[in-house]
C-alpha cells in the first residue's frame, strides 16, 4: 500500500546561485556530512546538491509534513545504495513521523529515483508499506 508520494523539480542555477552567496552556511544547514563529502568529489557539485535537494523536498511532501513539525534538512540524507541506486536514510523527527505512517504489521519501504536533465533536476519518493510475514513478527 502507498503511505505516501512526492515529487520535486529543482533548477540547478539557483542551486548554485544559493551556495555561491551562502555557501557553507547553505551547505552544513542542508546537507548530511555524508552528502556534502559526495558532492564535493563531483565534477558538477551543484548539480550534485541540486538532485539531493530535490530528493530531499520529494520526501518531505511524501512524509505529508514539508519541512515542519521538526523535520528538518539534515534530518532526509540521500546515500548510494549498491550499484548506485539512491536511497534516503531517515533521522530524527522524519523518522519518528515515518513510524508513525506505517500501519502496525507492516514493513515501510522508501523508493527514491532522481533525474536530470540540465538545468533541471527531478526526483521522485514513494513511501510504502508491506505486510510483515507471520514468521517476522515473533520475538
Amino acid at each position: 500500500m502507498i503511505l505516501g508520494l512526492g515529487s520535486d523539480l529543482v533548477d540547478v542555477r539557483r542551486i548554485e546561485r544559493t551556495i555561491a552567496r551562502f555557501g557553507a552556511r547553505f551547505l552544513e544547514r542542508v546537507f548530511t556530512p555524508e552528502e556534502r563529502a559526495r558532492s564535493e568529489a563531483r565534477a558538477n557539485r551543484a548539480a550534485s546538491y541540486a538532485r539531493r535537494y530535490a530528493a530531499k523536498e520529494a520526501c518531505a511532501k511524501a512524509l505529508g509534513t514539508g519541512f515542519r513539525e521538526g523535520v528538518r534538512w539534515r534530518d532526509l540524507g540521500v546515500v548510494d545504495r549498491p550499484l548506485g541506486r539512491p536511497g534516503l536514510v531517515l533521522a530524527g523527527a522524519a523518522r519518528a513521523r515515518l513510524e508513525a505512517m506505517t500501519p502496525p504489521g507492516m514493513r515501510v519501504r522508501l523508493d527514491l529515483t532522481i533525474a536530470d536533465e540540465p538545468p533541471l533536476a527531478h526526483a521522485l519518493v514513494v513511501i510504502s508499506a508491506d505486510p510483515v510475514a507471520s514468521a517476522e513478527r515473533q520475538p
